[in-house]
């Protein structure tokens, strides 16, 4: 464990006041927002590959298409 000294704004300071293990409140607290923007970051990557290869997935789509055709005609 360790120990660290922080500094809250004061309505943020009040809001957590009745919690009994404050320490225990914010450390769950800051895990659940890093997982948070761990998964956005996941998520926006994703969907920078997407767009990045959208033309040549439409692309290959049309082929595909084409060479299913041509086997039933």
């Amino acid at each position: 464990m360790t120990r660290l000294n922080i500094t809250l704004p004061d309505e943020t300071a009040r809001k957590i006041a009745s919690k009994h293990n404050k320490s225990r409140f914010i450390a769950i607290a800051l895990e659940e927002k890093l997982e948070r923007e761990r998964k956005q970051k996941i998520e926006n990557l994703l969907l920078e590959g997407y767009k990045a290869t959208s033309k040549e997935d439409v692309k290959l789509q049309a082929d595909w298409e084409k060479a299913g055709l041509e086997e039933w005609n």
